[in-house]
């Protein structure tokens, strides 16, 4: 356990019905008797863990509120040491003064992440369960939750654990076959060593195959509105935004500059921007807009491009729809409540992905949805189940993988078996590195410097 005992504000800073503020470490419990007096005289000191009492909460001998005492004695609390946590009414005043009477009774400011990091530390999650519940909080939305909550649960520890086990099966195997040569130990046959390389590699290519879908539930997909003037682009970011975001006229170039928000899109968070109307303009600002324009296009994770349906393509329509052949999109094709003039074959024959939507009325919004979510992957993907949720996880998972790929391209070229083997053992490294059970001290504190104080 470490010497320090820390205290923070576990609860959202303003106002509301509760605070909470967490200490934990050796003298917890003991800091927690200095400032709280149970209305019952319960001795705090002989509380067992799981129970609660409630009391006043002191600073010396100056009243500062009322409210409950939980303790939770070591190991059975979320860090693994003695925690208590007082429960006093929200507030910004109130929570920062009992925690400044904790500072007064021997307690230490937590650094940001720091009661998950000492879970970490004291065995009590791993790394990647960590990562969960930071996750877990950012959630923007249901799906977002179940993954986090999956990872917390440790859907994903489990997954890499199945793999790192069997490779180190068979690295004990080879290691014990090129070791004791006078035991019975079988031989080792280089096909099925093979293909359990080339299961292990799969494995790792599905977990691979989750990180982009994984990213955009996580953190949204920067996606841009596309079109020329007056086809309902802000309407559509509107109505997607829910409420008025962009400001709608029938005067074309209302919109000069990028306008963004983020949005959800059913379960999948949108990086939105509302972009100028693209078209060619001799006006010098609103040239200046249009030219973003295209940039944020080209840029963009997806591109909405809108259309309207009650017009004919024209030559700005079509610049669109060669400007966004090679990146992911959908072609938008509002005010399907209007007459349909526009040559939706000609769009068809050339996109992909083409939505009929009245943005006004909210008509289609559902279809684009399944659109978007068939598009970046997040249709087909379970979210409960194992997924990569970051670029720390990535990068040692490709690792693993490419050690795997490197063991099994050394048995087709007749490499010695004990070479073999350290490779092996440098996929199981990795893997380890991913799970946090042989993490650096810097990837550790690089983890958790992402978290809030108080968690």
């Amino acid at each position: 356990m470490s010497e320090r005992t820390i205290a923070a504000i576990a609860t959202a800073q303003g106002i509301g019905g509760i605070g909470i503020i967490r200490i934990s470490g050796d003298d917890a419990i003991i800091i927690a008797q200095r400032i709280f007096k149970s209305i019952t005289n319960k001795d705090i000191s002989k509380m067992k863990g799981y129970t609660a009492t409630y009391g006043h909460i002191y600073d010396g001998s100056t009243l500062i509120d009322s409210g409950v005492l939980l303790v939770y004695l070591a190991p059975n609390s979320y860090t693994g040491e003695n925690v208590a946590e007082i429960s006093c009414h929200g507030g910004l005043y109130v929570t920062r003064r009992v925690l400044r009477a904790a500072f007064n009774a021997g307690a230490s400011m937590a650094e940001a992440g720091e009661f998950t990091k000492r879970a970490f530390l004291n065995g009590k999650i791993g790394l990647t369960e960590a990562e969960g519940i930071m996750d877990i909080i950012s959630a923007k939305g249901e799906q977002s939750s179940r993954a986090a909550l999956g990872a917390m649960d440790g859907a994903l520890r489990k997954k890499i654990d199945a793999i790192k086990n069997s490779l180190i099966v068979i690295a004990a195997h080879l290691s014990a076959w090129a070791d004791y040569p006078e035991d019975d130990i079988p031989d080792v046959s280089e096909e099925k060593l093979s293909t359990e390389l080339s299961q292990n590699v799969e494995s790792l290519n599905e977990l691979l195959s989750t990180y982009d879908a994984g990213r955009v539930m996580r953190e949204g997909i920067d996606t841009v509105i596309a079109g020329k003037p007056n086809v309902g682009k802000s309407t559509l970011m509107n109505l997607l935004s829910g409420y008025e975001r962009s400001i709608v006229t029938n005067i074309p170039g209302t919109t000069r500059d990028i306008i963004e928000d983020t949005v959800m899109l059913g379960e999948i968070p949108l990086c939105l921007s509302d972009t100028a109307g693209i078209r060619a303009t001799d006006d010098p600002v609103e040239s200046i807009g249009v030219e973003k324009a295209r940039k944020r296009v080209k840029n963009a994770d997806l591109v909405l491009a809108v259309f309207d349906s009650s017009q004919e393509l024209s030559d700005d329509d079509r610049e669109l729809i060669e400007l966004i052949r090679s990146c992911p999109s959908v072609a938008v094709i509002n005010k399907s409540d209007l007459k349909t003039v526009i040559d939706i074959d000609y769009i068809k024959s050339r996109l992909d992905n083409v939505v009929m939507i009245s943005a006004k009325s909210g008509t289609g919004a559902s279809e684009l949805e399944r659109v978007v979510s068939k598009i970046i992957g997040t249709s087909g993907l379970d979210p409960s189940a194992a997924i990569i949720a970051n670029e720390r996880q990535r990068d040692c998972a490709v690792r693993a993988r490419d050690f795997l790929i490197e063991a099994a391209n050394a048995i087709v070229n007749g490499i010695t078996l004990d070479a073999i083997t350290v490779i092996i053992e440098d996929a199981v490294s990795a893997l380890l590195e991913l799970t946090g059970e042989r993490a650096t001290e810097e990837v550790v504190n690089s983890v958790f410097s992402h978290f809030c104080v108080g968690k």
